[in-house]
């Protein structure tokens, strides 16, 4: 097994609204990305375990959100191990984008 791809975005907007955020958000992210689909999403207090599909491939993972960053933890199969670091920078940028002040309007 390959070691986790991970990824830290820091916030500022409190744990509570962080979770919020994400919550409604991730569909509407993982849905503008069209090679991926969100298999499974299951919360648990601040943490979200999830399964998604992409290329044919399973990718499964671990949210955790703190007051102050949220670190997304993807273990990926061989085949999308290619694709980590534009993964990596993809679920920095949307994330990003869900957790700035601004990111509503």
């Amino acid at each position: 097994m390959s070691a986790p791809l991970v990824v830290s975005i820091p916030h500022r907007l409190g744990r509570e609204e962080a979770v919020r955020r994400l919550k409604t958000g991730l569909g509407r992210a993982a849905a503008s990305i069209p090679v991926m689909q969100v298999e499974e999403e299951r919360w648990s207090g601040d943490t979200m375990a999830f399964r998604i599909r992409a290329l044919g491939q399973v990718a499964t993972g671990q949210v955790d959100v703190g007051n102050d960053q949220v670190r997304v933890e993807v273990v990926l199969p061989w085949l999308l191990q290619r694709f980590a670091e534009m993964a990596q920078a993809t679920i920095r940028k949307r994330g990003q984008l869900l957790l700035t002040k601004d990111g509503e309007k």
